[in-house]
């Protein structure tokens, strides 16, 4: 269970790592196609980098056998023995009934994946009775079907589903060959494996995230691809603006209506990114030569042979009087208690004992032994299992000048290795260490810029202006055709105030939304000022706990800082460009409005002129 925990805990590092190269270096990019393929490199990198570990064998000396007189010890707790007898301990009471955590968090999971599997089987019930009975029209590798329910347009593989009783002509092939794209290049596999990620990875915030990038690029590229046929692109975008209006969509298909529509416009009407820009794709290569460093390399340490000769035969003849402290799988809490109490007090030793944990019979899988020697540094021994532990010990040794010697021993084959942190080591592995592994801080999360649903644009029914008449001699005719302008000109005047109405709710709601934003930003630097202070006192205790030119020095403060830094300055940047995009796109929307208001006007004095000429 521990492993699956591990496994699950790496990939979605390795899911937050590529989310962020793709948010903080590549969002802003038109390598549209390119994106798409690092994303989905991303997804597949964070399911199998786990599996690949490489396996380190580091070679330590054996351990001595000592052979020396034993020293009295307690009846119940401490016992000199030899290494080859057993250690027998009193009959033990079952403790009281404890909760196994694993089984919680491995129930709570096994919760929201259920959950979000019968959903992704909801999605394709309602997908097939959105299909069911209707009529497919097949062109080319395309199947075209025209419904009558109010969904928006959606592509799933070479299926093209649209409602042509909603849209002009020329607003449908807008929409065809926006799917097209889709279809064509089967963007619905990429839905269909970041919602499968999104089912394995759903308590991880960042897959979400990560699941909303990957869909917003297929728009990108379906925009772009569908830009360069159209030659209105002009009307194209006043198609995006149409269809925000139906929210209804099946979710498991790629869908004409995005929530993120001015981001599509504003992507749309970029400029070309220059090629030099690709560096940005292989930036994520040192983070993941940093994960496998990191986490990927196991080492395991083995035995040499122990070796016959005067060397060995020397350490058997010592005359130092040594003390074997055991714990087995039975000893008792409150030995183990018993244990420290009396090294502290006979021989000054300082012994922490900790992360105990025992199966349904109360006896050790696993435990944890620091021992503090007298440079001041700290003996670490950790051993666990799914099994009962075979056993450990502690070997004070006195010399003949009254200095001790203390060792650290385990019972456990070479063939069930104990742990200890990102290592796997073999028996008798000692961690020199000052305690518990500094942590650096953990940088505040930037604010997500917002995306709310926009004020919903008013449906205007916009009247056909009335044809001339033939023959301009007829009075009748022209009677009935002045009638038909002045109802023209009445209808078009009825329309403009619920145009100018919308305008007014569009500048509020995007003010608000800049203001919302601008605080959530000033609490950001704020956060990131605090970051940067706590920093630097990290700085301070890593050069104090391993030396200013260790090797942990530099990887935990030069490369963690840059990265930081990184950071802080794209959150700025990205400040700035988001303001401007909102600038652009509001002014894009008030030329719009403008132009077609002329448009109008410029049809009426022609009418006008033409109704003129013929009176």
């Amino acid at each position: 269970m521990e492993a699956f925990f591990i496994f699950i805990a790496k990939s979605s590092g390795l899911v937050i790592l590529f989310y962020c190269a793709y948010y903080f270096l590549l969002r802003k990019e038109t390598f549209f196609n390119s994106s798409r393929w690092f994303l989905l490199a991303g997804l597949i990198t964070s399911v199998a980098l786990p599996f690949l570990v490489y396996t380190k064998i580091v070679w330590i000396e054996p351990t001595p056998i000592v052979q020396a007189p034993v020293m009295a010890a307690s009846k119940t707790t401490i016992a000199a023995m030899d290494y080859s007898k057993a250690y027998l301990s009193p009959a033990v009471a079952e403790d009281p009934f404890e909760i196994n955590w694993n089984y919680v968090v491995l129930a709570v999971y096994g919760i929201g994946f259920l959950a979000l599997v019968i959903k992704f089987m909801i999605d394709f019930y309602s997908l097939n009775s959105v299909l069911k009975g209707k009529k497919v029209l097949q062109q080319a590798d395309f199947k075209f079907v025209d419904i009558n329910e109010n969904i928006a347009p959606f592509s799933y593989f070479d299926y093209i589903v649209y409602n042509s009783s909603m849209y002009t002509a020329l607003e449908l092939e807008s929409i065809i060959e926006h799917e097209k794209v889709h279809s064509d290049q089967n963007h619905t596999m990429d839905v269909l494996i970041s919602r499968v990620f999104c089912v394995l990875f759903w308590f991880n915030p960042f897959i979400w995230l990560y699941k909303k990038a990957i869909l917003q690029n297929l728009e990108f590229i379906a925009d772009s691809e569908a830009a360069k046929i159209i030659t209105d692109k002009k009307a194209y975008q006043y198609t995006l603006l149409k269809i925000t209006a139906h929210e209804s969509c099946v979710a498991i298909t790629n869908h004409f209506y995005q929530s993120l529509i001015k981001k599509r416009i504003v992507m749309l009407n970029k400029n070309q990114s220059k090629k030099w820009n690709y560096w940005k794709y292989y930036a994520i290569i040192p983070a993941l030569a940093a994960f496998i460093f990191l986490f990927q390399i196991k080492t395991i340490a083995q035995e040499k042979e122990a070796k016959e000769g005067r060397e060995s035969k020397e350490i058997i003849e010592k005359n130092d009087s040594t003390e074997v402290i055991k714990i087995q799988k039975n000893t008792t809490d409150q030995e183990l208690k018993k244990i420290t109490a009396d090294l502290k007090q006979k021989h000054n030793v300082d012994v922490v004992i900790s992360d105990v944990k025992r199966n349904s019979e109360n006896e050790l899988t696993a435990i944890k032994v620091d021992v503090k020697r007298q440079n001041g540094k700290t003996q670490t021994i950790h051993i666990e299992s799914n099994k009962a532990i075979k056993g450990c010990g502690i070997v004070v040794s006195t010399q003949d000048n009254g200095s001790k010697n203390i060792a650290l021993i385990t019972d456990d084959a070479p063939s069930n290795p104990r742990i200890f942190r990102n290592q796997v080591a073999e028996r008798d592995e000692i961690n020199d260490t000052d305690g518990a592994p500094l942590t650096p801080p953990t940088p505040p999360t930037p604010p997500s810029f917002p995306n709310g649903a926009m004020p919903q644009m008013p449906t205007l029914n916009v009247p056909m202006p009335p044809m001339p008449p033939i023959s301009s001699g007829s009075k009748a005719d022209m009677a009935n055709f002045k009638k038909d302008m002045a109802e023209y000109e009445k209808k078009v005047k009825s329309i403009e105030p619920s145009i100018a109405a919308y305008e007014k709710q569009l500048n509020e709601f995007l003010s608000q939304r800049d203001a919302n934003y601008e605080k959530d930003m000033q609490k950001y630097e704020a956060a990131m000022d605090k970051f940067s202070a706590e920093m630097e006192k990290f700085a301070e205790n890593i050069e104090v706990k391993y030396g200013k030119d260790s090797k942990e020095y530099d990887i935990n403060i030069k490369q963690y800082e840059q990265d930081m830094e990184h950071v802080k300055k794209d959150m700025k940047q990205y400040q700035k460009d988001a303001k401007q995009h909102e600038r652009d796109a509001r002014q894009k929307e008030r030329d719009a409005r403008q132009k077609e208001r002329d448009a109008r006007q410029k049809e009426r004095d022609q009418r006008r002129d033409l109704e003129s000429r013929r009176s």
